[in-house]
């Protein structure tokens, strides 16, 4: 027995000696969470107005929402947009004519076309899957992503925190300026890498394009991200309804590593502090709305935020306030 013993202790000191060693951090004081719980709250606004819009099918599958207005502008096109009254109780479902996704994209691409600058603003040249839950076979149909929250229809994107350990313990993370050009959330503050996530490409190939297009993080660097999770919200604006997924990935970066804007979204970048950065969201709207959302659950993952603090178990309820599918 005493072998046995002396074996399995040894066993398990192998074991032991090859797992990473917890990596430690010096305390960082947080904020209050009301700070943290209002970018929750305002991610998910607007709702009370979703009796105002009408459901829009593919057959028997309601797979978006639409605004009264926007009811009017595909009205004009009864060959391939049926429309039936307005408000929950109506519907507008795609011409049964359509009956393959290549037909329906095809179709409502040409519609969209003749939408483009009149009606829908900043075209994107990317299409988005219409679908009603993530990675669930071929779509229904594909749209335009500026086309995407007026239909209503269900969007998704990636997020990556790009944090660093300085030598004395201190976590950062790099912070972009969006470019003043940008046509939404021009000159906020932004993650050092997000993007939609387009039709026919896989979330790690997207991640990999991203930080290369967006940050200058070479393929190897861009291969250490981890996915971590995800973060949902439904929200309705002025333009429409938004109910977004996104899958969030985290990448320790190195001390001397240096971002470097590649594609003309980003004005610069900055290396924060993570006090610095929760105090900001805390304490100010400078960062692009759904960023706020995705700090908040790396401050929650890596201890920042701690249970005894007030709110804790309704800020993490809220991260995933959308329906997450």
């Amino acid at each position: 027995n005493c072998v046995l013993t002396s074996a399995l202790t040894s066993a398990k000191q192998a074991v032991c000696s090859t797992m990473p060693a917890p990596q430690s951090r010096p305390h960082v004081p947080m904020p209050a969470l009301e700070g943290f719980l209002k970018h929750i709250e305002s991610c998910n606004s607007g709702l009370e107005a979703l009796p105002e819009f009408t459901p829009f099918r593919v057959g028997s599958k309601v797979l978006g929402q639409l605004k009264a207005e926007f009811v009017d502008q595909l009205a004009r096109y009864p060959a391939v947009f049926q429309v039936e009254g307005r408000g929950p109780s109506g519907t507008v479902a795609l011409h049964d004519s359509l009956s393959t996704p290549a037909l329906r994209t095809a179709a409502v691409a040409d519609v969209l076309s003749q939408l483009r600058g009149s009606y829908i603003t900043g075209w994107r040249d990317e299409l988005y899957p219409v679908s009603a839950s993530f990675c669930r076979g071929e779509p229904d149909l594909l749209v335009e992503r500026a086309a995407a929250v007026h239909f209503g229809i269900k969007a998704y994107g990636v997020h990556v925190n790009g944090y660093v350990i300085q030598s004395d313990g201190t976590w950062c993370l790099w912070v972009a300026r969006r470019s003043l050009s940008k046509p939404n959330w021009p000159g906020k503050l932004d993650h050092i890498v997000a993007g939609g996530q387009p039709h026919g490409i896989s979330l790690a190939d997207n991640v990999a394009k991203e930080c290369q297009e967006e940050a200058g993080i070479d393929a190897a660097l861009a291969a250490t991200a981890r996915p971590v999770g995800a973060v949902s919200y439904t929200q309705i604006t002025a333009t429409g309804y938004k109910p977004d997924v996104l899958f969030v990935y985290d990448i320790q970066l190195p001390v001397d590593f240096q971002p470097v804007p590649q594609d003309g979204e980003v004005e610069s970048f900055q290396l924060m502090s993570v006090e610095k950065v929760a105090a900001i969201v805390a304490g100010s709207d400078e960062f692009k709305a759904n960023c706020n959302v995705v700090i908040i659950d790396f401050l929650i993952r890596h201890g920042f935020i701690t249970p005894d603090a007030p709110g804790y178990l309704e800020l993490v309820k809220g991260l995933r306030r959308g329906e997450c599918s």
